[in-house]
């Protein structure tokens, strides 16, 4: 069969992004004619997920059974009629969910929502090679002062309160700003080379720095664009992160300003070059919508 390649959906939290998907493309692809393409894993639940546009689609028929009926001592004549063997009613549906694979290109974690990159079949390995490729992402990451929990998340248990009153927005910057330019400085030391030196100048120039290692997150960039105490949210771009990094990002900035703080959503908006604009919310999980996304 033919198959598509990669494809950019919106991830809400707490879904599991696999399960489910094969069975609602699966259904979709019934109302195809077959061996058009050969869809994968987008999270959703069939039942709740029918398109009615493809439910108007026409199905391929049965393919013929031939017989010869008559008495072989006399004329015999050749019928041809529907097989029963190769009707949906008795086979079953077309499209299994096993005909289909699926996986990601950089994983997020189920408090995480937002640009979610799936490779589906073909685009499996590709979707690996956008995963080798390291790209930087950006998120939304909001936070709440005055209190702390025991996973560093709004679910856990609390375990710390804090006043807040007196942080301001130039307390705020002054933070950010520090941490940023540490990790700027971690990522020329992981060249070898001098942050004040000429080398380091003409690694710059180059373009992106990147870590030598792919397991060490670096924050490239990290500013507040909303803060009213208690609550704030934080712009991070970032690379090689993961979702409890992201939670303690918010937990130190907490501490620097001298009270405590705790994560309340983290939103990835952005996927290397794939933005929110790319990304199909959960009601266009449809196989029409998915092919349109991916020819994009």
């Amino acid at each position: 069969m033919a198959s598509i390649s990669v494809g950019c959906n919106w991830k809400h939290v707490a879904v599991p992004v696999q399960k489910g998907s094969k069975e609602n493309v699966a259904d979709n692809l019934e109302y195809l004619e077959p061996a058009i393409y050969d869809m994968s894993q987008v999270p959703v639940h069939p039942k709740n997920t029918e398109n009615s546009d493809l439910c108007e689609l026409k199905c391929r028929p049965p393919i013929d059974h031939i017989s010869i009926e008559g008495d072989p001592t006399k004329s015999l004549t050749v019928q041809k009629s529907p097989s029963y063997a190769d009707h949906p009613l008795v086979v079953g549906p077309r499209y299994q969910p096993c005909d289909f694979r699926c996986t990601w290109a950089t994983y997020l974690g189920k408090d995480t929502s937002g640009v979610f990159v799936l490779g589906l079949n073909a685009g499996l390995l590709l979707a690996r090679r956008l995963h080798m490729t390291r790209p930087t992402r950006a998120y939304h990451i909001q936070g709440i002062f005055g209190q702390a929990t025991d996973n560093y998340f709004l679910d856990g248990r609390i375990v710390e309160k804090a006043t807040f009153h007196h942080i301001k927005r130039i307390h705020m910057a002054r933070v950010l700003s520090s941490m940023q330019a540490a990790h700027q400085k971690q990522m020329f030391e992981q060249c070898g080379v001098d942050l004040q030196s000429q080398a380091a100048y003409e690694l710059a120039v180059q373009g992106l720095v990147r870590p030598s290692s792919g397991k060490i997150p670096v924050i490239y960039s990290i500013k507040c664009i909303h803060l009213q105490p208690p609550h704030f949210t934080l712009e991070v771009q970032c690379i090689n992160e993961y979702e409890m990094y992201l939670k303690t990002i918010i937990h130190e900035v907490g501490m620097q300003l001298r009270s405590v703080a705790t994560c309340t959503s983290i939103q990835c908006i952005r996927h290397g070059h794939l933005k929110l604009d790319h990304a199909l919310l959960r009601k266009y999980w449809h196989l029409q919508q998915v092919l349109d996304n991916m020819a994009k």
